[in-house]
Order: C-alpha cells, then structure tokens, then sequence
C-alpha cells in the first residue's frame, strides 16, 4: 500500500505517541501545544538544525533540516542532521541520521523510534540500507549510537 502525501503523519508523532497516545492526539489532531522552559530550551537548541544547509567536516558531509518521506509507511518529517560517509570500494555514500535531543537518554524507546523511522525513510528514499544512527544528546553533549 502506498499513502498519498495529504495522509503521511508527521515522524515525530511517532515518539508522541510512544510517550503517551493523549499527548500525541492533542498535538497533532487538536494543534495543542503548550510551550514550557523545556520545550523553549529544545526549540533554541535546534536552531542550528532547522535553518538547513551542509558542510564537510574531516571527509564527511553533513547535512541539516533534512527532508523525509516514506509513502509506503506514511511519513513525512525532518531529520535533523545526516551525515554521509564513504564507503571502502567506492559505493554510494552510507546515510547516518542525527536526532539532536535537548536534554539526557531516556529510559523508554521514544527517541530510538524517532530515529528508526527516520533511518527507514532515507533508506526508501536513497534505496541504500541505513543500519545505523545515532541520539546527540544537548545535556551530556554526546551521541548515543543506535544499531538496527
């Protein structure tokens, strides 16, 4: 089955709604958002992120703010970062998504499943496999790097 953009559901309902479906429902059905000090904090944070643009860094090109879709899943949404790294024999070059978090790692799987979903969509939109990526976390000022 294929969705067609008009139904694709934003990425990050998904960690929403891993949180809690309530949450998920008033944010993304009712467009309530209540903006707190830790919501504000995150927004600053991903400044950087969202104004988009690339650079290339020790052989590794970065991009940000990049744009997702998947029409077989149904989503659509922003990767925050992807690097792009060489491969060994000169294939295509291997996606790396960047989630930038504002505060430390979670107990739950919220942000793993924000960053599969996003894995999965590159892999649809690159046809490459994306088999891993990694949680950049603002507190610690660290990534945690998550395996398929």
């Amino acid at each position: 089955m294929k969705f067609s953009e008009s139904d694709l559901i934003p990425i990050s309902a998904l960690q929403h709604y891993v949180v809690c479906p309530r949450q998920c429902a008033l944010i993304h059905l009712e467009s309530l958002w209540i903006e707190n000090e830790r919501t504000a904090e995150g927004r600053v944070a991903h400044e950087r992120v969202d104004r988009g643009g690339a650079e290339t860094r020790d052989a590794v090109r970065r991009a940000y703010g990049v744009p997702l879709r998947s029409l077989r899943l149904g989503l659509a949404g922003r990767a925050d970062a992807v690097e792009f790294h060489a491969v060994a024999g000169g294939g295509p070059e291997q996606p790396f998504p960047i989630e930038h978090k504002r505060g430390r790692p979670k107990r739950g799987d919220e942000d793993r499943v924000q960053l599969c979903a996003q894995a999965l969509c590159l892999e649809e939109m690159l046809g490459v496999s994306v088999p891993a990526g990694a949680l950049f976390y603002g507190q610690s000022r660290r990534r945690a790097e998550v395996l398929r």
